[in-house]
């Protein structure tokens, strides 16, 4: 642990190479490279940069000493390929996760949802969430991430869908997640309609037409208040 902390702060700190010195020492002077020594380097490569070196020193680890590749280090690398657009190589990472029996955590779906949402694969994003519900992730919790991923790039309308989803499985959308919605549409001009889904009952209950009680979805809100050009 010691090694491994001094490697992560030097990462932290943009002393890549000194790190990458350190890493070396250690076999050098006879001391066991645990999975945390690996995954330090590897996030401080990730984080500069040096994509190519992290996914090198990702073989290494499994291949020469033995170490876990843990959901962690997976985690680092999908967050690194797509930090720098290699997003079909982070999608293999993850696709290579899934293969060796690793279940991935809240943490490592949002490193994949963020890329992929923001790369315009968000249909891509919604079939993986749907195939991780057998392995017991919390979908709810990964709709919100990826709902505040897409309000804050702007791309309100498959925030929405995705809302609609959480509400289409009978629970509530949290009120954190409404706020981000309406401050999303303020910041796009839409002020009149962030109001009316302030005052709705979209996402949160049903309104009554007639004898019909139904869920109000914010897909129909966008249609009815959305100009064509948004």
């Amino acid at each position: 642990m010691f090694y491994s902390s001094l490697i992560d702060g030097l990462g932290k700190t943009g002393r890549v190479d000194e790190a990458e010195r350190l890493f070396e020492e250690m076999s050098e002077k006879g001391c066991t490279r645990d999975s945390y020594c690996y995954n330090a380097l590897i996030d401080a490569f990730t984080k500069h940069g040096k994509v190519d070196e992290a996914l090198a020193l990702f073989k290494r680890m499994e291949e020469e000493e033995g170490c876990d590749q843990t959901v962690y280090t997976y985690t680092i690398l999908i967050s690194g390929m797509f930090k720098e657009h290699r997003n079909e190589e982070a999608l293999k990472l993850w696709d290579m996760m899934i293969d060796k029996g690793i279940t991935p955590t809240a943490a490592c779906f949002r490193a994949l949802s963020t890329g992929l949402c923001l790369s315009g694969k968000v249909a891509r994003a919604c079939k993986i969430l749907d195939e991780l519900a057998p392995m017991g992730v919390i979908l709810d919790a990964a709709c919100e991430d990826m709902i505040n991923t897409l309000c804050k790039a702007g791309r309100i309308k498959e925030a929405c869908k995705l809302a609609d989803g959480i509400t289409e499985r009978g629970r509530e959308v949290p009120g954190r997640i409404r706020t981000v919605m309406i401050n999303a549409l303020r910041k796009v001009g839409k002020a009149d309609l962030a109001m009316k889904l302030m005052h709705s009952k979209i996402g949160i209950g049903y309104e009554r037409m007639g004898s019909v009680k139904r869920r109000v979805k914010f897909t129909t809100l966008l249609e009815t208040c959305f100009d064509s050009d948004f």
